[in-house]
């Protein structure tokens, strides 16, 4: 599904030049590609939508480093057309969770899991990574564990 996304995006936004749109959906399909590769590697047909959503995640965050150094250096041009890119990412996610649905979902994949402690956080991280792709914060999601565990 999300395939099929990413290439009538990709058609639309060259039909209407849109640069911007074209080159960040590019990108976006250039890392499914390297997913793909990685997936065969391991002996998947190709990566899952999981895996892209995470790898999404990771552009955006990429973005988000890079955003806060070009205005540190004085650079909002190059900051701007970083949240552009950041827009045009985001299309393709599911809706992020608020801070009170990621923490009530990390509260059922404890219950879930039967975890009981810190040795059990891969095993919760894991179950969230699987189920939540694209929509939490694995970074945020860390923490509410954390605490919710220790």
């Amino acid at each position: 599904m999300l395939r099929e996304e990413l290439q009538k995006a990709l058609k639309e936004s060259m039909l209407a030049h849109d640069a911007a749109t074209t080159s960040a959906v590019r990108l976006i399909i250039a890392g499914q590609k390297e997913k793909d590769v990685e997936a065969r590697g391991k002996g998947a047909k190709e990566a899952t939508d999981a895996e892209l959503m995470a790898m999404m995640q990771s552009m955006i965050k990429q973005r988000n480093d890079s955003i806060k150094m070009y205005l540190d250096g004085k650079r909002p041009d190059l900051a701007d057309k970083e949240k552009a890119e950041i827009a045009v990412i985001e299309r393709f996610l599911p809706k992020q969770m608020s801070e009170e649905e990621a923490t009530a979902a990390i509260k059922a994949i404890i219950a879930e899991t039967g975890a009981s402690s810190m040795k059990d956080m891969g095993k919760v991280m894991g179950a969230l990574k699987s189920k939540y792709a694209g929509q939490l914060d694995m970074g945020k999601a860390n923490g509410i564990i954390k605490g919710l565990l220790s």
